[in-house]
């Protein structure tokens, strides 16, 4: 007779009908789309109901990082490979710098059952660790058939919920899914930045040694300006011998002068870039007009667009993954990036003193642009490689080059 596995270790299939000898699983989670499409799966994770904007995410590893990472925040997390969990999670490979605060990501759908962790890096098991979070997890559903239905309709609204005795509402979800409102016009910044500046000398993590920390004094200076950016981007910025002085989303173009940098950092996050730039471009017009050097990444990237007044649009289906091939114009080198966007710089609105660097080889978007008037120039996708290939790297060796060839011209 099948039976179900222990849910104590598993927090999965907590309810159970048994007809003539054989025990039929019931479902403990649904994800229930706006259109009243009902998916039935397993639940793990936090209990309750969550809403948000579903998407599909490629990448094959990184999970955790995927999870972590504050660009996600009001989207519920589909991943087309079917085994995720099967590492566990640790406490190194984050990427939100608050842990204390609310997790970004409402849901994350799976296909297989979770297991029990097989590695040595593994501190807990993601059930746990989902629970701790308060996000909620389904597992059990065809995650390929609702990566095809995003393809084909885009990404849908829904509520995922989550519920061990199996106790739904249908109606009452339905209708919930259906007032989810729409990413256009959220700006979802105010949930995962930060709200006071602070300093950051961490850098990238190594086999021997784990994480490590900057000593000396930094030969140059980066202000970071907060849209929910990235553990890994600020250690990469430590790393290249930069002091990274983090400020809020809002901080006033006067505060981050203020402090003399060399550079500028304009972070990722989630959310419209038109909702959040009604009061962050004209901090970022006032850097520019100071020539001070500025890289921008994902949602840094479309700030800077309509700082300079090209537009941004939502996209069908956004681009979510760790296998992205983007070509670099200025090389023509192809490298293999993440990605985490559901709006994109709209290459037509680009002004004449904007050159587009970076395409997109899966649909042709935009990807990168520079200016050819400021020291300025940003990628939509996520060069610091976590999750993903180290492929991009070069931009932040890029960024430094520009500080450093500034500096020299501001000297001479």
């Amino acid at each position: 007779m099948a039976t179900l596995q222990d849910d104590a270790d598993r927090g999965l299939h907590s309810g159970a009908q048994s007809v003539a000898g054989w025990t039929e699983p019931r479902s403990t989670a649904l994800l229930v789309l706006a259109d009243g499409t009902v998916l039935e799966g397993f639940g793990l994770g936090a209990t309750g109901e969550a809403p948000g904007e579903v998407c599909f995410n490629t990448a094959m590893t990184g999970y955790q990082e995927i999870l972590t990472d504050p660009s996600y925040a009001g989207q519920i997390i589909t991943f087309t490979f079917p085994h995720i969990g099967n590492v566990g999670v640790n406490d190194e490979d984050i990427e939100t710098v608050n842990m204390a605060a609310s997790s970004g990501v409402r849901g994350v759908v799976v296909h297989a059952d979770v297991t029990s962790p097989a590695n040595w890096r593994a501190s807990r098991h993601l059930d746990q660790w989902l629970k701790a979070r308060g996000i909620v997890g389904l597992s059990g559903i065809d995650t390929r058939a609702l990566t095809a239905f995003i393809r084909d309709k885009g990404m849908p609204n829904a509520i995922i919920a989550h519920d061990p005795d199996g106790n739904f509402d249908i109606d009452a979800l339905k209708a919930k899914a259906a007032a989810v409102p729409s990413m256009d016009g959220l700006d979802l910044v105010p949930l995962v930045g930060t709200t006071q500046r602070y300093e950051w000398d961490e850098t990238p993590w190594t086999l021997d040694n784990g994480y490590g920390r900057r000593e000396g004094e930094a030969k140059y200076h980066v202000v970071a300006i907060d849209y929910g950016v990235k553990r890994n981007i600020l250690r990469l910025l430590a790393e290249r011998d930069c002091k990274v002085t983090v400020m809020p989303a809002t901080a006033s173009a006067e505060d981050i002068l203020a402090l003399n940098p060399d550079g500028v950092f304009l972070a990722n996050g989630p959310g419209d870039p038109a909702a959040t730039g009604q009061y962050s471009v004209p901090v970022i017009r006032r850097i520019l007009d100071e020539k001070l050097p500025t890289f921008g990444i994902c949602l840094g990237h479309q700030m800077l667009g309509l700082a300079i007044g090209a537009k941004t649009a939502k996209m069908h289906q956004g681009h979510h993954g760790a296998n992205h091939p983007v070509k670099d114009e200025t090389t023509g080198k192809v490298e293999i990036v993440s990605m985490n966007h559901g709006f994109a710089v709209d290459r037509d609105s680009l002004p004449a003193n904007a050159v587009e660097t970076h395409v997109s080889l899966f649909d042709g978007s935009n990807c990168g642009i520079a200016l050819t008037d400021r020291p300025a120039f940003s990628v939509q996708h996520h060069p610091e490689a976590s999750p993903g290939p180290q492929d991009s790297h070069y931009l932040f060796d890029r960024f430094v080059a520009l500080i450093e060839s500034e500096k020299k011209a501001r000297q001479t």
